[in-house]
């Protein structure tokens, strides 16, 4: 019996849109450890958030999803909504990244959380709101007691959000997803958002996964990385192969995406580097890597053959027939 909290193995998503059959997610494979971060990233469109809605159950109806994730050794593909809605909450939870999308204005913050509550467990009124106000004071809301009767516009977006975490730990789930959960947040408060997840997850024993364009924030507070690209994992390593003292990038998107983060030692109003071109469309990829069309180093092995995700050192796997060489591209 393996100890992961969730392993994800050839996970496939594909949708069927205007006659062609679009692969947002192609065999991808990871876990998770109890009381560990894995962080996925890359560019809008990768599949980062397809492949977690799979697990979650919340992509549409009619979606095609192949493979297998086995939450505490439970497969949930395939599962019906009603056996996945056990689940959802109770074992798995989602943050999103837009908290005034996902919150509803009508009602009453406090309202909304004690919902989360009484959805999965049996508890009185009363027990339920001081659960609610249990739990916003668990997120460092100040005041929670005047805080539970304010609407959602009465509040900033750092305190929405930690609203939303409230709900999502309503039932303690065993695996909490932040997608993009800090994005539309200014530094201080994705700070202060990151170190209370963090908190709460050693707290809880919880497996965190966060979604994310953003390495910088998977340097900093992720323990594995899994890089995703066209819908396929280029590289995986931990925090600490990647971007620790000696860490070393193979991946030359990885590398990319890297030298386009701001740096304080960079000479003033210097322009930053940026991953020139776009990504492909996922109906229609190229034959060989994903990635060539976009790659200066491309040769022509690059666009014939696509490498294989291989774990080349240990605990290091990428997919490129020409890596960097000591981190940096050539």
């Amino acid at each position: 019996m393996s100890d992961a909290l969730l392993e994800v193995e050839d996970l496939r998503v594909a949708f069927a849109v205007g006659g062609r059959e679009l692969r947002a997610v192609d065999g991808i494979s990871y876990t998770v450890e109890p009381g560990r971060t894995l962080a996925i990233i890359g560019e809008s469109g990768s599949g980062k958030t397809v492949c977690c809605r799979a697990i979650m159950g919340l992509l549409p109806v009619g979606t095609a999803i192949g493979g297998s994730a086995r939450l505490r050794g439970t497969e949930m593909i395939g599962l019906s909504d009603a056996e996945l809605r056990k689940h959802r909450g109770q074992d798995m939870a989602m943050i999103f990244q837009d908290p005034a999308r996902s919150l509803n204005p009508t009602m009453r913050v406090g309202v909304q959380v004690t919902e989360a509550i009484t959805t999965h467990r049996k508890v009185g009124k009363k027990e339920a709101y001081a659960q609610a106000v249990e739990l916003l004071r668990l997120v460092r809301i100040p005041a929670p007691e005047r805080r539970f009767h304010e609407y959602p516009h009465q509040l900033s977006g750092g305190m929405r959000q930690r609203i939303m975490i409230a709900m999502a730990l309503a039932c303690r789930p065993k695996l909490l997803i932040a997608d993009e959960a800090t994005t539309a947040l200014d530094v201080t408060t994705q700070a202060q958002i990151m170190e209370l997840m963090l908190e709460l997850q050693q707290e809880l024993g919880m497996g965190l996964v966060l979604i994310s364009h953003d390495l910088g924030l998977a340097a900093s507070y992720a323990d594995e990385v899994v890089v995703m690209y066209a819908g396929k994992i280029v590289e995986q390593a931990s925090a600490k192969q990647l971007f620790g003292t000696g860490g070393t990038v193979k991946m030359r998107y990885t590398r990319a995406l890297l030298d386009a983060i701001p740096h304080l030692e960079r000479p003033a109003h210097t322009e930053l580097p940026v991953v020139s071109g776009r990504p492909p469309d996922p109906a229609n990829l190229p034959p060989g890597c994903s990635f060539a069309p976009r790659c200066p180093s491309a040769a022509d092995d690059c666009r014939a053959t696509r490498p294989a995700l291989v774990e080349h050192a240990a605990g290091h796997r990428w997919a490129c027939w020409h890596p960097c060489e000591n981190g940096v591209a050539s």
